[in-house]
């Protein structure tokens, strides 16, 4: 193999990852083999029930290496046992993933691919309240500490400081170290991993980033760090209103805009960008993406879900 392969753990059975899975491969031509780690009865009957014309490659784990296929979709079964009661069916689907994530990471502990997407997962259900999201699930598996959120785009790309928090909790959990070593990793993976020199901008944490209370986050916390990355030879500037960041002239400055909670920079990034942005968890001893939405349960069947992402995260490892 020229390319190591793209390991893909499809994700909740109950999604629209198939639809978009066959979409994208459709379009693609990639010099990656793609090892899929689904339920073989799931996918089956998906094309079936679609007439999809598809090249399977069953492939069992001790021989991967020998096995694995270019133009074959290399697909690794992981049995999902169904259920007519609901609550089994749950316990059955949250066990299906931690297996399916299982031979993932072994396949990567055995240096055989450091490249991974995962198809959309229903937090709630599988994590548990255990974890905040699947980069926090991921990043403990391989006792990784300093991990960050990316939502990456060749225009523009976002990164939030805290991720599945609450906005109750935020301002708790904003504090100097945290905005230095956030900061600090995003400069390095745009340097190293993407070749890229960035220019980053970070929004404040209260409405114009003015406080009323004694306390004011964007002074006391913000505006310190940006001050030391920037004696750190870090292009980082802020604290910006968040607001007005987003208008066209300003974000045009930047290859990265920092928030400080979770929607405070997808829901712009995403109102920008729609589906031609990709989720990449930084700092990880591999590069590990995923599509940009969720399940998306609502969808399943009606052949509509634009598979852009995916192909977006394809791409993007293709490359690597």
């Amino acid at each position: 193999m020229s390319s190591k392969p793209i390991i893909i753990v499809a994700g909740n059975p109950r999604s629209v990852f198939f639809e978009i899975f066959f979409k994208s491969i459709k379009k693609l031509r990639i010099k990656s083999p793609i090892i899929l780690i689904c339920c073989k009865r799931e996918i089956e009957q998906f094309i079936k029930k679609n007439s999809i014309i598809i090249n399977l490659n069953y492939i069992e784990k001790e021989e991967i290496l020998k096995n694995i296929q270019l133009k074959k979709i290399n697909l690794l079964n992981v049995n999902l046992k169904n259920s007519k009661n609901l609550n089994l069916m749950k316990k059955n689907t949250k066990l299906y993933l931690s297996k399916c994530f299982g031979h993932a990471f072994d396949l990567i502990n055995n240096k055989i691919s450091d490249k991974l997407i995962n198809g959309p997962i229903n937090k709630k259900s599988f994590l548990n309240g255990k974890y905040p999201g699947i980069t926090e699930y991921i990043s403990k598996k391989f006792n990784i500490k300093e991990t960050g959120m990316l939502i990456f785009n060749k225009t523009l790309s976002v990164s939030p400081l805290t991720t599945h928090v609450p906005l109750k909790n935020v301002a708790k959990k904003i504090n100097l170290k945290l905005v230095i070593n956030k900061i600090k990793l995003l400069d390095k993976f745009f340097k190293n991993v993407l070749k890229i020199k960035p220019t980053m901008a970070i929004a404040g944490i209260n409405p114009h980033c003015e406080s009323f209370s004694k306390y004011n986050e964007d002074e006391k916390i913000l505006k310190i760090a940006v001050n030391y990355l920037k004696k750190n030879n870090i292009k980082i500037y802020g604290p910006f209103p968040a607001d007005t960041l987003f208008l066209k002239a300003n974000r045009q400055k930047y290859n990265v805009i920092i928030g400080t909670y979770h929607d405070q920079v997808l829901t712009p990034i995403k109102t920008l960008h729609e589906y031609d942005a990709i989720n990449i968890t930084m700092g990880l001893p591999f590069l590990r993406v995923s599509p940009d939405h969720g399940p998306n349960e609502k969808m399943i069947g009606k052949n509509k879900s634009n598979p852009l992402s995916l192909i977006r995260s394809i791409e993007f490892l293709d490359n690597r």
